[in-house]
């Protein structure tokens, strides 16, 4: 088994991000730094992981989480702030596909398998993502137009977004924004170059799963059918 899969599936980390912690030499193979994500790993190898000694996961679990404000996307962080893995308990090590910013609450998506992450986070795929906002003001038809062909959000980056659905409740707008990319705090800098008021955001579907009626900072796993329909994405 090459070592990046190896990794994966030991429940640290996607296959394309363990090419990278290999890279950063965070890994040894029997105490020897490896460089080499496709070194071949057989049974007797001792493979450690930012020191720590890791196992191929028996069991592959995926689960749904509904994440609060305030928690980063993390495994763990050196500041000690609250990060995603504080709000679950799980025997099998996890890790998020993708991230949710500190300030934005929803659907996260969590696994042990290193394939289904690489599946779903490859930018080729082109995964919907939809998100709910709270704005000061609807999208007018121009700015619908215009953010659905492209909007320059900085740092050499375009970002797209088609407005599925808006309301306006109690003087504020609530929208529903649609996006095939997921860059970097796409939605949010998107807003900020239409010149709106962003009071909240929060995930509500990726790809085929829907956020639905999971408590805020609960977790469930996913059902038979919705890993199915992961798969065949």
């Amino acid at each position: 088994m090459r070592l990046n899969k190896f990794i994966a599936q030991s429940g640290e980390c996607s296959r394309r991000q363990a090419d990278n912690h290999v890279l950063e030499g965070m890994v040894t193979v029997n105490g020897t730094l490896q460089l080499n994500p496709a070194y071949q790993v057989s049974k007797s190898d001792e493979v450690r992981f930012d020191g720590r000694r890791i196992y191929p996961e028996h069991k592959i679990r995926t689960i749904l989480l509904n994440k609060p404000e305030g928690y980063i996307t993390t495994m763990k962080d050196p500041q000690g702030r609250k990060t995603v893995i504080d709000l679950i308990n799980s025997s099998e090590r996890l890790f998020p596909i993708g991230r949710l910013d500190k300030d934005t609450s929803g659907l996260l998506l969590l696994t042990n398998n290193g394939n289904l992450a690489n599946l779903l986070m490859h930018p080729r795929n082109k995964i919907e993502r939809i998100y709910e906002l709270e704005l000061d003001s609807p999208f007018e038809s121009w700015e619908k137009r215009k953010i659905m062909k492209k909007v320059y959000i900085g740092q050499k980056e375009w970002g797209r977004a088609e407005v599925m659905h808006q309301k306006k409740i109690k003087g504020r707008a609530i929208v529903q924004l649609k996006l095939l990319q997921g860059k970097k705090r796409e939605v949010r800098r998107i807003v900020y170059r239409m010149k709106k008021t962003l009071y909240s955001l929060k995930r509500v579907q990726f790809g085929p799963i829907k956020l639905d009626n999971t408590p805020l900072g609960s977790f469930r796993d996913l059902s038979e059918n919705e890993l199915i329909q992961l798969q065949n994405i």
